[in-house]
């Protein structure tokens, strides 16, 4: 799936019933991911973290839903592993899980590593993360190895970007950014204009070129 690909509306068994993608949806942007399989360690520290994390999800509009290519009764009992190893997951283990014994809805969103994609003896996903925004499109992807899992600090940062550069279309954020410190002007925006959105000010960095492109403010 490429970013601003519209992601299909498939149907999927999950450990918290059927659900119609958009209709579960709904407003709310989604943290759609896949992981190798259940009963793997590095999996089940992401998971577990992802569930420790749902609060800061939740305060962002954002619903996490899981997949992998193992069976729903798989599922369900790797849960229990996973609440067991995290013991700070509050309450009830919070996101659905997708079972895709099938692999029809990896395959068709790009999640099974080249190699092992037409064998589904050994065919399992990699570590592929979509943002979805309430319109159903793809605004981010991440792709890991299955030797590398994630960093949940940096899907909530990436979300903090997406919704703030939605809200605020003149601006980007920078390497390293995380809210509340400062973005970039786009060069599209002229001094001008600048000056207008943002009345409390913005820098200008002088580069040795001579281009003035460098327009930063923390008054957002």
């Amino acid at each position: 799936m490429r970013l601003g690909a519209t992601i299909p509306n498939f149907k999927a068994e999950t450990t918290k019933g059927p659900i119609s993608f958009y209709e579960w949806q709904g407003d709310s942007w989604v943290v759609l991911f896949s992981h190798p399989s259940d009963f793997t360690p590095v999996c089940t520290t992401e998971l577990g973290r992802i569930a420790v994390h749902q609060p800061e999800f939740a305060k962002r509009n954002t619903k996490c839903l899981a997949h992998s290519v193992d069976a729903l009764d798989s599922h369900v009992d790797w849960v229990n592993d996973i609440k067991s190893y995290c013991l700070d997951i509050p309450g009830d283990f919070p996101y659905p899980i997708i079972a895709d014994p099938t692999r029809d809805l990896a395959v068709s969103l790009g999640m099974l590593d080249e190699e092992q994609r037409q064998d589904p003896e050994v065919g399992k996903t990699i570590r592929a993360l979509f943002i979805i925004s309430p319109d159903h499109k793809v605004r981010l992807s991440m792709f890991y190895p299955m030797s590398t899992g994630r960093n949940v600090d940096e899907i909530l940062r990436t979300i903090d970007s997406l919704q703030l550069t939605d809200r605020l279309k003149v601006v980007a954020t920078p390497a390293n950014w995380t809210p509340g410190t400062k973005v970039m002007i786009l060069p599209s925006v002229t001094d001008e204009d600048a000056h207008k959105l943002f009345p409390k000010g913005f820098d200008k960095v002088s580069m040795p070129s001579g281009v003035n492109y460098v327009r930063t403010t923390e008054n957002y």
